[in-house]
């Protein structure tokens, strides 16, 4: 599977484990019950989506043109850490709007999605790779038959 197929493929089931594990781990860090924070689980998925579509499509453009081919453990972990990283930029300041906290105290709560999130994303995409093959922004270059 290749192109936007699996790209839309990888965010929506990436996207909908992590909404669940999103809702759960966000009721047990603020101690409230999971109808209590759906909605704002809801809304980091959304946010998480969005951004885990644009980070892959630039990612694998990025990878497109590395000399090196396939995934290394190295590559699926900057992968990893890189996704997480950028994508606390946008959800510190939701979180603190949404529980009404400041900005540390919202990096506090984020700090264990902080930490398990990346080791999710790449097991996540290990198992996805392994399902799925690698896309072919990854695969050996193929020569152009003469």
């Amino acid at each position: 599977m290749q192109g936007l197929k699996r790209k839309l493929v990888y965010v929506a089931a990436y996207e909908g484990i992590g909404l669940c594990l999103s809702t759960l781990g966000l009721a047990l860090l603020s101690g409230t019950a999971p109808s209590n924070t759906g909605p704002l689980a809801v809304m980091i998925t959304t946010i998480a989506m969005v951004w885990n579509f644009i980070y892959n499509t630039l990612f694998e453009y990025w990878e497109s043109r590395q000399a090196t081919r396939g995934r290394s453990v190295a590559r699926r972990v900057a992968h990893a850490i890189g996704f997480q990283l950028t994508l606390v930029v946008y959800l510190i300041p939701l979180i603190a709007w949404w529980l009404g906290i400041s900005l540390w105290e919202a990096f506090v709560v984020d700090l264990a999605f902080i930490i398990l999130i990346p080791c999710y994303t790449f097991l996540y995409n290990w198992l996805f790779d392994r399902v799925f093959g690698l896309p072919s922004s990854a695969s050996a270059q193929v020569s152009p038959a003469v």
